[in-house]
C-alpha cells in the first residue's frame, strides 16, 4: 500500500518511520511534514487544515490510506473530505472528533456511556467556575473546553490561579482531581471494534520532579511494569467499547485512534481525558516496540474490518523518548537556532531522532517550534533504553536547549501524576 501522513510534528515523524519500516508499505508521503520526515517520505506543501486540498492531494497521489496526525485537521473535517473522495482515512469524522474538540461534549458522552471518570461541571462564567471550584475542591482542575494543543489544562492548589486560567478561556470544564499515576492508552478503532496498543506514560511538566507549567509532553516510555497486567483489557471493556457504542448510537461512529488518558486511582482506572489521535510524545516509544505491521492495522481500522487482522503484537523490549525543547517553552519558543549533533545521535544503534519543530536554513538544521526534537531509544529494559536515549541526547546541542533529566526514572514516573506536590507551582 501507499500512505499519506498529515501533519508536521514528532507524532507524524514517528508514524512515517513506522510505516516506512512496514514491508507492505511501498511509498510514504507527508503533507507538509518536516525535515526529519523528509528522510523517509516524499513531502508535499499542502495545508493540513484545508480538507479539500488534502483530499485532492490524496487523490492525485493515488494513495491507499491517509493517516491524519494532529487533532485540529480532524476537528476541521479533513477525514470527511478524504472519505468523500473514496480514499480510506485513519482518523475520525468531524462529528466524532468532538470527543477532543469539546471537553464538555466528551464528558457528556462519558456520562451517557457509563465511563468511569472524574466528577465535573461545565461552566460558562466566573460565578459558575467559582461554585464548581468550591464544590469539587483542591487540587483544582480547570480545562479549556476547546482545543489547546495539550496545554489548556491547569492543575493547581492555588484557587486564584485556577480562576485566572478559567477567565482566559471561554467555556471551561472544572473537574475533581484524580489521585493516581497517569497512563496513556491508545485504542485503534473501526467504529465497532477496538484493539489496544501497549500502555505508555507521558511526562507533562517542563521541569524535573513534575514541576513548572504544563507542556505538550517532555518525554515518555513503555512498558509500564508497575501498571496492572490487565490494564489494556479493562480499559477496552469499561471505557473504549462503551464509548464506541455510544458514538455509534449518536450517528457518529468513531474510526481512528481513541487516546484514553487515565489516572490509576485506588478505585480503579478513571478517565482524565479523551483525545482523537495518537499522543505525542507518548506514541513514540509504543511504535518503537510494535512488532506487527502498522499499515495493515490502520488500513483495517479505516475500512471497518479490524476483526480481519491480527491484534497488535509488541516486542519484549522497552523504549524511552526524551524531548529537547527550545528556549522559553512552553510560554514561548525560539526559532532559527542552529542544531548540531542530530545526525550523530540518530546513527547510534537503537536510536531514532524524531523531529518535531525543526526547519532547514540553507544546509543547516534549525529550531522552529517549542518541542524541537525527541530522542527515542530502545533496550532490553527501561533502564537500558533510558540510558541509551540520554547518551544520544547528550550529542545534540542548540542555544537554550531544555530537557528533563528524569524521564522514565522509576519510581518517579509512578508517583508524578499522583503526588499533590506535583501540582503545586514551582
Amino acid at each position: 500500500m501507499s500512505c499519506l501522513v498529515i501533519g508536521t510534528g514528532g507524532r507524524e515523524h514517528a508514524l512515517a518511520l513506522a510505516l516506512a519500516r512496514d514491508p507492505a508499505v511501498h511509498a510514504v508521503h507527508a503533507a507538509p511534514g518536516n525535515p526529519g520526515i523528509g528522510a523517509v517520505a516524499t513531502r508535499h506543501d499542502v495545508d493540513p487544515m484545508d480538507p479539500a486540498a488534502v483530499a485532492d492531494l490524496a487523490r492525485r497521489l493515488g494513495v491507499d490510506l491517509v493517516v491524519v496526525g494532529p487533532e485540529a485537521p480532524l476537528v476541521a473535517g479533513v477525514a470527511d473530505a478524504v472519505v468523500a473522495a473514496g480514499i480510506a482515512c485513519f482518523g475520525p469524522s468531524r462529528a466524532a472528533a468532538r470527543l477532543e474538540g469539546s471537553k464538555a461534549f466528551s464528558k457528556e458522552v462519558m456520562a451517557a456511556a457509563g465511563v468511569p471518570t472524574a466528577r465535573s461541571r461545565t461552566c460558562e462564567d466566573a460565578e459558575q467556575v467559582a461554585a464548581a471550584l468550591d464544590e469539587l475542591g483542591a487540587p483544582y482542575v480547570v480545562k479549556d473546553d476547546a482545543l489547546a494543543a495539550g496545554k489548556g489544562v491547569v492543575v493547581t492548589t492555588d484557587r486564584d490561579a485556577a480562576l485566572a486560567h478559567a477567565a482566559g478561556c471561554g467555556r471551561v470544564v472544572v473537574e475533581e482531581f484524580l489521585d493516581g499515576p497517569e497512563v496513556s492508552l491508545f485504542a485503534i478503532c473501526d467504529g465497532t471494534t477496538a484493539r489496544p496498543l501497549q500502555p505508555a506514560q507521558d511526562f507533562k511538566r517542563i521541569f524535573d520532579g513534575g514541576r513548572g507549567p504544563n507542556t505538550g509532553g517532555m518525554g515518555s516510555y513503555t512498558p509500564l511494569t508497575w501498571a496492572p497486567a490487565d490494564l489494556a483489557e479493562v480499559v477496552i471493556e469499561s471505557v473504549v467499547q462503551p464509548t464506541l457504542d455510544e458514538m455509534a448510537r449518536r450517528g457518529a461512529p468513531f474510526r481512528g485512534c481513541l487516546y484514553v488518558g487515565l489516572a490509576l486511582t485506588a478505585a480503579g482506572p478513571r478517565v482524565i481525558e479523551f483525545n482523537v489521535r495518537f499522543g505525542d510524545p507518548d506514541i513514540q516509544p509504543v511504535l518503537a516496540v510494535l512488532d506487527s505491521p502498522l499499515g495493515e492495522l490502520l488500513l483495517a481500522a479505516a475500512q471497518g474490518r479490524l476483526d480481519d487482522v491480527p491484534a497488535p503484537r509488541f516486542r519484549d523490549e522497552a523504549a524511552v523518548s526524551v524531548v529537547l525543547a527550545s528556549a522559553g517553552y512552553p510560554e514561548t519558543s525560539s526559532s532559527g537556532d542552529v542544531i548540531t549533533g542530530a545526525d550523530a545521535a540518530d546513527a547510534e544503534p537503537g536510536v531514532d531522532v524524531i523531529h518535531a519543530g525543526t526547519a532547514l536554513a540553507g544546509d543547516e538544521l534549525v529550531t522552529a517550534g517549542g518541542r524541537v526534537l525527541a530522542v527515542r531509544a530502545t533496550g532490553p529494559d527501561v533502564a537500558a533504553a533510558r540510558a541509551a536515549a540520554y547518551a544520544a541526547a547528550d550529542r545534540i546541542a542548540f542555544e537554550g536547549l531544555q530537557r528533563r533529566s528524569d524521564i522514565a526514572a522509576e519510581p518517579l514516573g509512578v508517583v508524578e501524576g499522583a503526588a499533590v506536590a506535583a501540582v503545586k507551582e514551582s
